[in-house]
């Protein structure tokens, strides 16, 4: 039965993924419409692959291994889960039109900055939550070697991608003025106290 919900859980999260990329694909079109150009990144390509790879392999695991967490563990990664949940569902709505999978280069002076919600704090809220669910969602199910494998990749993938996205952001003066000087992933007890607002990413 355990496996049973993991899978429906999995599927779940499968289906809301899907949704934000048709809402990506609009907010894409939007920034177009603003001068918006798509950067190229080959490790984009390697990133879906994996986030589609662990929705897959996760219950598949559980399945072939007929493996379970224990209680305890399998509690401890939902709340883990629930959180990275609210993290990426605060994120994208603070961010609205300005969110999109991509790395979008804007004309000067055109770049959408957002002044409000997770990025009040930290650069990389989004990043946070991707982290945060590749650890967690796994574990649900007691699926240990899709956590490691897809830990160590999330972890290859995004420091090349953070990287490149933050050159790309560092081009527009504003987001450097406000987030510059912001941590990426954990805030810190000058941005907590700061009334300094963020940008996106």
């Amino acid at each position: 039965m355990a496996r049973v919900l993991f899978t429906v859980l999995c599927a779940l999260i499968a289906g809301e993924r899907l949704l934000e990329l048709g809402w990506s694909r609009a907010h894409a079109r939007r920034n177009a419409a603003r001068g918006g150009t798509v950067v190229r990144e080959p490790v984009f390509p390697v990133m879906a692959l994996l986030h589609a790879v662990v929705l897959i392999a996760a219950p598949a695991e559980a399945w072939l291994h007929r493996t379970s967490a224990p209680r305890a563990l399998s509690l401890a990664a939902l709340v883990v889960l629930a959180t990275a949940t609210g993290i990426r569902i605060w994120a994208l709505r603070t961010l609205g039109d300005a969110w999109s999978v991509r790395v979008t280069r804007f004309p000067d002076g055109e770049r959408p900055v957002v002044a409000s919600g997770p990025y009040r704090y930290i650069r990389h809220p989004n990043y946070l939550a991707v982290i945060l669910e590749l650890i967690a969602l796994p574990l649900v199910g007691g699926a240990y070697l899709t956590a490691i494998g897809a830990t160590i990749a999330n972890a290859l993938i995004l420091a090349a991608r953070i990287p490149l996205e933050e050159r790309e952001l560092a081009r527009d003066p504003g987001y450097v003025r406000e987030m510059g000087y912001k941590p990426r992933f954990f805030p810190s007890l000058g941005s907590l106290g700061s009334g300094r607002s963020g940008a996106r990413t």
